[in-house]
């Protein structure tokens, strides 16, 4: 099992490095707290989320949710957390149902991302 994990995560790592960003022009810093809801565990997508929040250069974190979902706070550039989430809501091996995205008081010391175990 240790071995297909590995695998996979190797496939989500060289896909989500390969995604080609955008140009973006600065915009305002905002915080959003993200929840994915459909097939969004099992298939990399929290680690997925967080190599391209990391190419994006924004904070926050992700998590897997008791009832399936994947629950993420993105702070940055509005327009770069825009492209995240339509990254996220692409993704052929998963399967986003639905994505509640609420707006958040910035963090100003929150400068790294990181998934929650």
């Amino acid at each position: 099992m240790k071995l297909l994990k590995k695998l996979r995560d190797g496939y989500v790592m060289n896909h989500a490095n390969r995604t080609k960003l955008p140009v973006f022009h600065s915009g305002n810093i905002v915080r959003r707290k993200v929840q994915f809801s459909g097939r969004v565990q099992k298939v990399g997508f929290r680690l997925e989320l967080a190599c391209l929040a990391e190419r994006l250069g924004l904070a926050g974190w992700v998590r897997n949710k008791e009832d399936e979902s994947v629950e993420a706070e993105l702070q940055g550039e509005d327009a770069k957390i825009d492209f995240l989430i339509t990254c996220m809501k692409s993704l052929k091996r998963a399967a986003v149902k639905e994505i509640i995205v609420t707006e958040l008081a910035v963090e100003k010391e929150d400068k790294t991302f990181k998934i929650v175990k």
